[in-house]
């Protein structure tokens, strides 16, 4: 593995986190190539940036939830060959319940390029820090629709302030949001801009 990168959970104290790849909990339903365990792995400056969010979230009541972060080049193209392969149905209807298999990347919603694989990219959500319980957004983790847009509508008051407490902690750390997932940030000075990486997510760096 490169020595730039680190899993997060260890750089950043406090933070949860539940690798989705890594489980059967996606839209893929199984567990992804290159996750062979439930960690999240990052950049040394994505988990400088998270730290930094991760305190400006709980000065407003919150703790931050990690889904995924450093994404192997292999897992992209699992998730290539998988919209090419024939509808099961097994997924769709709690992920892509209004798009095809195929039509999730002219839609924007599945690169064959992924941020994610230059490690300084990461799917998160919020947390109550006196509960514990996930805050209400709308939508979840890898919800393929107008729903998980910034600015979608027919949001409640509670899920529209939930984003925006989220966008607001995000792009004051210094992470850029993207316009059709309310999950997805990406650090705006990330140190290896052009690089793909593929090393797979192991017990040990």
């Amino acid at each position: 593995m490169n020595g730039d990168f680190v899993f997060v959970d260890e750089a950043v104290p406090g933070i949860r986190w539940d690798a989705k790849y890594a489980t059967w909990d996606n839209f893929v339903g199984t567990p992804v190539d290159g996750y062979l365990v439930n960690r999240i792995v990052g950049t040394r400056a994505l988990c400088a940036a998270l730290e930094v969010a991760r305190a400006k979230a709980a000065a407003r009541g919150f703790g931050l939830l990690l889904w995924d972060g450093y994404r192997p080049q292999r897992a992209v193209n699992h998730f290539l060959r998988w919209s090419e392969e024939r509808e099961d149905g097994r997924t769709k209807q709690r992920f892509y319940p209004n798009i095809t298999r195929a039509s999730m990347i002219s839609s924007g919603y599945v690169a064959t390029r992924s941020g994610h694989s230059r490690g300084s990219a990461v799917d998160l959500t919020l947390y109550d820090l006196t509960t514990g319980d996930l805050a209400a957004m709308g939508g979840g983790h890898d919800l393929m629709d107008v729903r998980s847009h910034h600015g979608a509508a027919e949001l409640s008051p509670d899920e529209a302030q939930n984003r925006l407490h989220l966008r607001t902690v995000m792009e004051s750390a210094g992470f850029e949001a993207c316009a059709h997932e309310w999950w997805h940030y990406s650090l705006h000075d990330e140190p290896h801009p052009t690089t793909y990486f593929d090393f797979p997510i192991t017990s040990s760096l």
